[in-house]
C-alpha cells in the first residue's frame, strides 16, 4: 500500500516598503497606502475637485516591521489625500406595494460620494 505525500504551498504576499493604515471615516473601515485610489461617502464641508483632506481618524498602522494599533484612534497619525472626483452614484430605486390594498410607492435616491487618491500615510 503506497502512501501520498503531502504537499504544502505558500501563498505569494504582497510586500509593500511603504506600508499601510486603516482610517475610518464615513462610517466604515480602509486600508489604504500611498497611491491607492477609493471611493468614500461625502465629507461635511465646501470641498472641491483638486483639494487636499486630512484623515485623522487612523485606527492602525503598519511600516512592514512595526505596528501600531489605536485606542481607539492613534493620537497625532494623519493621512493626507487629494479629491479627484466629486460625483453621484447610480440611481438606486425604494418601492413600497402592499398587494390587494391599492398601496405603492416609489422613491429613488443617489448616494453622492468623493473618489480620493492617498497621498502621505
Amino acid at each position: 500500500m503506497a502512501t501520498a505525500k503531502k504537499t504544502t504551498t505558500k501563498k505569494a504576499t504582497k510586500a509593500s516598503t511603504d506600508g499601510f493604515a486603516v482610517i475610518k471615516t464615513g462610517g466604515k473601515q480602509y486600508r489604504i497606502s500611498v497611491g491607492d485610489s477609493l471611493k468614500i461617502e461625502k465629507l461635511a464641508g465646501e470641498y472641491k475637485v483638486g483639494d487636499k483632506v486630512v484623515f485623522d481618524q487612523v485606527l492602525l498602522t503598519d511600516d512592514g516591521k512595526n505596528t501600531v494599533i489605536g485606542t481607539p484612534f492613534i493620537s497625532g497619525a494623519k493621512v493626507g489625500a487629494t479629491i479627484d472626483m466629486i460625483g453621484r452614484s447610480p440611481k438606486v430605486l425604494v418601492i413600497k406595494y402592499k398587494q390587494k390594498s391599492r398601496y405603492m410607492k416609489k422613491n429613488s435616491h443617489r448616494q453622492p460620494y468623493f473618489k480620493v487618491t492617498i497621498t502621505s500615510v
